[in-house]
């Protein structure tokens, strides 16, 4: 798939950039105004030390570039939409952070779009990249989602982070996720622990799929039986949620001797969930979470988790952007990261 690239007829009406402030910029730093444009306008052609020298300037001086008459003549926005199905949850956090680390580097502006609501909703935001409105996105939502997206959205720009097809025509960045749960797994097995629970989320995301996937395979591999009545689902990958699945286990008699939580969210819950029901984590019950967010190592005790390279993911996925909006009939591969296990006292 290549992204379109089409420029849009405009009207550039009488509006001009502040050409005098360009003129006066170029004379301070000794080179041409249309040096100056390019440095303004992100040009690779201008050597590092003379960009250096009329950014300096430009600094100085606190010349503000009219974004707005340069996206009419370009047909560039400078927008770039990040599609996040839960903005509660604090995993997309750092993801964003290192989406906007980039973004604002190249010399654009991210906007967050909530598209918890659905198809509706992402239909709405892909319309502002049909119109020209933004320039590319990067979409965290469900694969299915994406899926029904990408037979509708035609050659637009945009890349699939974390949740992705990897069969699909759009690049995409995420981990091995069923690795990364097999491994959290294997090392409770490892602790000796034999009743094994999953607290996952809802699988019409790939990664839930794909963890609980994991979680099978090293069972299996541990020659251990799934644990009946331990398999439950949140579909907000909630505190709350973690811990009523334990309310919920306890209640219907399932006694685990370890948790295995899809999200640290979900993780920390159900840790609060043990002490609800008279339970020590981790010498009753051992808990492994998911994401390494900041609120592992605030809990007692500190949790242990899968942890994602968030940033990395953000970062990744805006410079996989960069390079499709740039090159639009480049081939971009997909990116998988690296996972790491960190053990913690809950286990």
């Amino acid at each position: 798939m290549t992204c379109n690239t089409g420029v849009v007829p405009v009207h550039h009406g009488t509006s001009k950039e502040p050409d005098v402030s360009i003129i006066e910029i170029a004379r301070r730093a000794g080179v041409s105004t249309a040096t100056v444009s390019r440095v303004i306008n992100d040009s690779v052609v201008v050597r590092p030390e003379t960009r250096e020298r009329v950014q300096a300037v430009i600094a100085e001086m606190g010349y503000r570039a009219n974004f707005l008459g340069r996206s009419l003549r370009t047909a560039q926005s400078r927008l770039l939409l990040t599609m996040v199905p839960d903005f509660g949850n604090p995993f997309y956090a750092e993801i964003v952070r290192g989406i906007d680390s980039v973004a604002r580097a190249e010399g654009y502006h991210v906007l967050l779009c909530d598209t918890s609501s659905g198809m509706s909703a992402d239909r709405t935001y892909f319309e502002l990249l049909r119109n020209r409105q933004a320039d590319g996105a990067i979409c965290l939502d469900p694969d299915t989602i994406q899926q029904k997206l990408r037979s509708e959205t035609g050659e637009l720009c945009w890349v699939a982070c974390c949740e992705f097809d990897p069969d699909g025509d759009v690049p995409y960045v995420g981990i091995d996720n069923a690795k990364a749960a097999f491994d959290a797994v294997t090392y409770l097995a490892s602790r000796g622990r034999r009743r094994i629970a999953l607290l996952n989320s809802d699988e019409r995301f790939l990664y839930s799929r794909q963890r609980r996937q994991g979680y099978f395979d090293a069972l299996r591999a541990a020659g251990l039986e799934p644990l009946t009545g331990g398999d439950l689902t949140d579909h907000g990958l909630t505190y709350d949620g973690g811990r009523q699945a334990i309310t919920a286990m306890w209640a219907s008699g399932v006694r685990p001797d370890a948790i295995f939580a899809v999200s640290d969210t979900l993780a920390i819950g159900a840790m609060h969930g043990l002490r609800d029901v008279g339970l020590t984590v981790p010498d009753d019950v051992a808990v492994v979470g998911f994401d390494n967010i900041q609120l592992c190592t605030m809990v007692q005790p500190e949790l242990s988790t899968v942890a994602q390279p968030m940033h990395e993911l953000g970062v990744t996925a805006a410079k996989l952007l960069m390079q499709r909006m740039r090159q639009p009939e480049a081939e971009v591969d997909g990116v998988i990261l690296g996972h790491e296990l960190v053990i913690r006292g809950s286990t």
